[in-house]
């Protein structure tokens, strides 16, 4: 399993409207993918800044570039975006899923 990281910084005036776009647009374009396990949208407010980090699984490489393209380290961004992001970041991380626990495991 690999994981998916974006970050971006909207204004937090901003961050609401921000935020339901996230959940109606890009959630849904995310699962419509093959191969995408989850999405998780992680939100943190540092005063007048509020960074996302989209957080996504997917079953392969593969699964990604049917999401991203051919060049999957280059973010993908929304023409929606442009009303919202103080600037675009180019690249996301990805990282090999080597271990994790479940909710229902304790």
């Amino acid at each position: 399993m690999i994981a998916r990281l974006w970050h971006g910084r909207v204004p937090t005036a901003k961050a609401n409207a921000y935020r339901g776009f996230l959940n109606t647009r890009a959630v849904p374009d995310y699962r419509s993918v093959a191969g995408n396990i989850s999405v998780h949208i992680l939100e943190r407010r540092e005063g007048d800044v509020t960074h996302f980090a989209t957080l996504t699984f997917w079953e392969s490489m593969a699964a990604i570039r049917s999401f991203a393209g051919d060049d999957v380290e280059v973010a993908k961004y929304y023409p929606e975006d442009q009303a919202f992001l103080l600037e675009f970041e180019p690249t996301v991380v990805h990282y090999e899923v080597v271990s994790g626990a479940g909710s229902d495991q304790r």
